[in-house]
């Protein structure tokens, strides 16, 4: 799965070797045994991720033996975001979340075959949790989706009658809270498997006390940090300076201004510190409730649009 990342550093340590007696510059070496890369060019650092990619790397980055080494370049997986056959042949290191055949050419048994074969490669996480939304649902056709609400909508019920029985129903007698919860769990563990860097302990430890995700695929900062962590590690790089590890709000437009409102039947079922009918939220740029998000999603469904996320920006 992984070459060790100092086969980066092997040709610039043969050219050092190449030269003759008391002239020849030697080639310095980190405490971790690798090379000092200001003596050899960067190498680029693929990461083909998904939106966890860019804070991922903007984590990296804050390892200085990471920044000196390499000039990271994210490709999204999700949006089959082709990768040139210039830049794999001329990778560093690549970082991936696993793919299955399914993806054709963008599979990750597909893309490390394109790669040299020096090329140290790691498969990094794919976090995903549903624990604090077991309601929420990855169909197609609207951004998240609530199983629940959904239905309500389609039985074609006003919106009053909607937002009452959403809010006021006892959520347990309609769904086995406890099941949802240990399928995600299922899931979480099968996609860890794929890669040595582990999260999903932390996440079962930490996951009631303080909100991890903004959404189900969207880790926060203190999730992104440790994957940062166990990247580094994998690779024998020096861990991050702590002067240097990006602020929470440096997460970017497209991840970090939108937290998944959390259901407070959901929270008070599962014990959670956080997700009271009081709570405020981030909604990409206008702050609101659980109840005052729930208003605009059923708005917003009863109306017939069918970008969300857009409708949630309206003023």
């Amino acid at each position: 799965m992984f070459r060790d990342v100092r086969s980066v550093c092997l040709l610039g340590s043969r050219i050092g070797n190449a030269f003759q007696g008391a002239a020849a510059p030697a080639l310095a070496r980190s405490r971790h045994g690798h090379c000092n890369v200001d003596c050899v060019s960067k190498r680029t650092a693929i990461l083909h991720a998904n939106c966890q990619g860019q804070p991922l790397a903007a984590q990296l980055l804050a390892s200085p033996e990471f920044a000196r080494s390499f000039t990271p370049r994210v490709y999204l997986n999700y949006a089959r975001e082709p990768i040139p056959e210039a830049e794999l042949a001329g990778c560093g290191l690549f970082l991936y979340q696993h793919l299955g055949p399914e993806w054709g050419e963008l599979a990750s048994d597909a893309l490390l075959a394109r790669l040299p074969a020096d090329c140290p490669r790691l498969c990094i996480p794919n976090m995903f949790f549903r624990g604090p939304w077991p309601l929420w649902s990855g169909a197609p056709g609207f951004d998240y989706r609530d199983v629940f609400l959904d239905r309500l909508v389609e039985m074609g019920l006003p919106g009053q009658d909607i937002l009452h029985l959403y809010l006021h129903m006892p959520l347990e007698r309609k769904y086995d809270l406890d099941a949802l919860l240990a399928e995600t769990v299922a899931r979480e563990t099968e996609r860890q498997a794929h890669t040595p860097v582990r999260y999903l302990d932390f996440v079962l430890e930490h996951w009631r006390s303080r909100q991890l995700f903004l959404t189900v695929n969207h880790p926060g900062p203190e999730l992104l940090q440790l994957a940062a962590a166990g990247i580094l590690r994998e690779l024998g790089l020096a861990a991050q300076d702590q002067a240097l590890v990006p602020r929470p709000e440096s997460l970017g437009k497209a991840y970090g201004d939108f937290e998944l409102p959390v259901h407070p039947q959901a929270a008070a079922f599962y014990s959670l510190n956080y997700g009271t009918a009081e709570q405020v939220y981030k909604t990409y740029g206008r702050p609101r409730t659980f109840l005052q998000y729930t208003v605009a999603y059923v708005g917003c469904r009863m109306a017939g649009v069918n970008d969300f996320i857009a409708y949630l920006q309206l003023p």
